[in-house]
């Protein structure tokens, strides 16, 4: 019921999430995952990129620019056809599907026979509500030495509690352990909202490590000075960005 839910929510923000982030991504995407990301997962030509939930396609359309074949999914039907829209002149090298990252079998049916190089999630694990069977799928679909590279906004410091002290300085955060869903704004001056789950960073290399994943790269990438409202982020990490291994 809780993926079903959300993927109400993301139905309703598809059109929405698609106009504010275009062809190439919204700032935090542009100056904070995307760089971070890159260095992470190394993308070269003429390798086979799984991209998990990739929305309507703003980093699929990047890894194929670059000469990779890129199978990408996502679970809102509206995000997929989005995506087909901004992918349009590269499709002979992408293969976009719609699939429950909470079902095992659909997402093996996505490798056809063939394993991938690497995969990609892309601030998309807190939006699932049981991640266990994506890891284990990602881990069972990647050639031995493959990588995953996910990102997730930053459970040290975006728990649900959290709250910006008085001169905008730092955070005071309560509840970090506990895993809990809550609602979240996903854009800026956008009343839709989705869930999140959150999840300390225990729980959620917890289930890296249960899948057979190792951990073996970690960014936690900040704003340049003046580029976020709050300068607290300038010294405090948004997100943070993981790399995993297949060994």
């Amino acid at each position: 019921m809780n993926t079903e839910k959300n993927n109400e929510h993301w139905e309703a923000l598809a059109e929405d999430w698609d106009n504010r982030v275009g062809d190439d991504g919204n700032d935090f995407h542009r100056e904070l995952i995307r760089p971070a990301t890159v260095r992470m997962l190394n993308p070269k030509y003429g390798e086979r990129i799984l991209d998990i939930a990739c929305g309507n396609g703003v980093f699929t359309r990047y890894l194929v620019e670059r000469g990779v074949h890129v199978v990408a999914f996502d679970y809102s039907p509206a995000m997929i056809e989005n995506a087909k829209k901004r992918c349009a002149p590269y499709l002979e090298n992408i293969t976009l599907s719609v699939a429950d990252a909470t079902d095992y079998d659909q997402l093996m049916q996505l490798a056809d026979r063939k394993l991938f190089d690497k995969a990609v999630a892309n601030m998309a694990i807190m939006g699932i509500p049981d991640i266990a069977p994506l890891f284990r799928a990602v881990y069972d679909l990647l050639k031995c030495g493959g990588i995953l590279v996910f990102s997730v906004v930053h459970p040290c410091f975006q728990s649900p509690d959290k709250s910006i002290n008085e001169n905008g300085s730092g955070l005071i955060i309560t509840n970090y352990i506990k895993p809990q869903r809550y609602s979240y704004q996903v854009l800026a001056d956008n009343p839709k909202c989705t869930y999140h789950w959150h999840r300390s960073l225990q729980e959620l290399l917890g289930v890296c490590f249960d899948a057979g994943f190792v951990l073996d790269g970690l960014e936690e990438p900040i704003f340049k000075q003046g580029q976020c409202t709050h300068s607290v982020w300038e010294n405090v990490p948004l997100p943070i960005v993981m790399r995993v291994r297949k060994i």
